[in-house]
């Protein structure tokens, strides 16, 4: 099973997108005659090859997700993705006043769980619960 933010992943999409369209506006309304500077076309790939970079970092929000199945679960945040066997996870937490869920790990350690955020709010409680239940089910044997 595969699980995504849905806010998160609509807000980056939008953010990118409006940025982006903001850079290629900016680089075409960038004067041509003499206002003490003089912009060439260079300057105008430029300002949108800025926009791209700024866009594509917006969009490396888009790229939490979480698979799992029987065996274990696979945490991939923004750069990052990590595979937990169940029997390595102690639990699946959602504290109180935090912006994502987490795997509780061995020795208080924890990942943070990037891709069940606070935000999808009922999605969110059903993610959680349902890596709960794959948790428990891996580890009782059911």
């Amino acid at each position: 099973m595969t699980l995504r933010p849905r806010v998160i992943l609509w807000t980056a999409w939008v953010t990118a997108t409006a940025v982006m369209v903001f850079f290629v506006i900016v680089a075409y309304l960038m004067p041509a005659e003499n206002t003490g500077v003089y912009f060439q076309p260079a300057d105008q790939v430029a300002m949108m090859v800025i926009g791209a970079f700024v866009a594509g970092g917006l969009l490396l929000m888009a790229r939490p997700r979480v698979r799992a199945d029987a065996r274990g679960v696979e945490v991939r945040n923004v750069f990052v993705a990590r595979w937990y066997d169940w029997a390595d996870v102690y639990g699946v937490s959602f504290p109180d006043g935090a912006a994502s869920a987490r795997l509780e790990l061995a020795d208080d350690e924890y990942q943070s769980v990037l891709a069940v955020q606070a935000v999808d709010r009922g999605l969110a409680v059903r993610h959680v619960r349902t890596l709960r239940t794959l948790h428990r089910a891996a580890v009782l044997g059911e």
